[in-house]
């Protein structure tokens, strides 16, 4: 399905990998889906960010050992989970310079 969308938008160049839940059999938050991009890329989880708009998410993708930012478009209070992203945007534009200015793993 995702592969069809990315096609039908003429993406397809515009991406190295599309990655599905559908690959690894279980649904979010199972750890196996966080892991997913980790193991088909052969990169450190450390090395990649995930960006959520979702706490729980997020969380899960922290508890996986990701890099987290959190897309927090409507200035929401933080959610009660046990730890935070590594960073918070309000939009997406502000991605390219967090993920510049961050130090790697």
């Amino acid at each position: 399905m995702l592969a069809a969308v990315v096609r039908s938008s003429g993406l397809d160049g515009a991406f190295d990998a599309i990655l599905s839940v559908e690959e690894v059999g279980v649904f979010k938050p199972h750890p196996s889906v966080y892991r997913l991009a980790s193991d088909r890329l052969g990169i450190a989880p450390a090395a990649l960010c995930f960006l959520s708009s979702n706490a729980w998410d997020a969380f899960s993708a922290k508890a996986s050992g990701l890099r987290v930012v959190w897309c927090n478009r409507f200035a929401q209070a933080p959610e009660r989970i046990p730890a935070m992203p590594d960073g918070e945007i309000s939009d997406l534009s502000a991605l390219p310079a967090l993920l510049l200015a961050a130090p790697s793993r």
